[in-house]
């Protein structure tokens, strides 16, 4: 299946570049385009996308407001934020407003293929060099009695799914170390996600560094 992408940055000459990046695979195709989160709505509306890939930083509305709006559409595309910075803020406010995914624009194309193919199949990819500051960020920051909280509605069954995921295992991978069929895993996603009010798996991630359980 076609992968629908919808983009939106504010710089034409980059904006192209990254179309040109996408539209080079084969199962990719960027159904809009827009200069601005304000934008995000009507281009949704219009092309029911699979992933929206956003800058964060743009004239009017950025791409943590743009994730944020998204998050409470039903169904809500995946927004991967693209960004020139690493900085923590941006980071975690992109992640706790629902980003899947996360990305450098220095990026390599492959990686940037990568993070769309990822966040279409409902999972989330984030540049390596900050994966490891990002979570030991939100581990030292995090209220974890809170995060153990809201893990305690999990079975036990379920909690070993989470943290396979607060590892970054991919379905196939959780499905292989927990004896489990993907499909089974599938499930348990739904259901972990659904427990603890996360918009996505980067967001279990995140709660279960934040309880302590890595």
């Amino acid at each position: 299946m076609t992968v629908k992408v919808v983009l939106l940055e504010d710089e034409e000459i980059v904006r192209s570049g990254i179309r040109m990046i996408l539209e080079s695979a084969a199962d990719i195709e960027v159904v809009g385009e827009g200069t601005d989160g304000g934008q995000a709505i009507e281009l949704i509306d219009r092309f029911r996308p699979d992933v929206v890939l956003t800058d964060i930083q743009m004239p009017h509305v950025d791409g943590i407001e743009v994730a944020r709006m998204l998050a409470a559409r039903e169904p809500a595309p995946a927004v991967v934020v693209l960004t020139t910075f690493d900085a923590d803020e941006y980071v975690y406010a992109a992640l706790r407003h629902g980003a899947a995914g996360f990305l450098l624009k220095d990026t390599p194309p492959r990686d940037l293929v990568a993070a769309v193919r990822v966040a279409a199949r409902g999972e989330a990819m984030i540049s390596p060099r900050i994966t490891k500051r990002l979570l030991t960020g939100f581990a030292a920051g995090a209220a974890s009695a809170q995060a153990r909280a809201r893990l305690d509605a999990l079975t036990p069954r379920e909690r070993e799914v989470a943290v396979e995921i607060g590892r970054g295992l991919s379905n196939a991978e959780i499905a292989k170390a927990l004896f489990l069929s993907e499909s089974t895993v599938k499930v348990h996603i739904g259901r972990i996600k659904s427990k603890v009010d996360a918009a996505n798996r980067t967001q279990v991630a995140i709660l279960v560094h934040d309880a302590g359980l890595l």
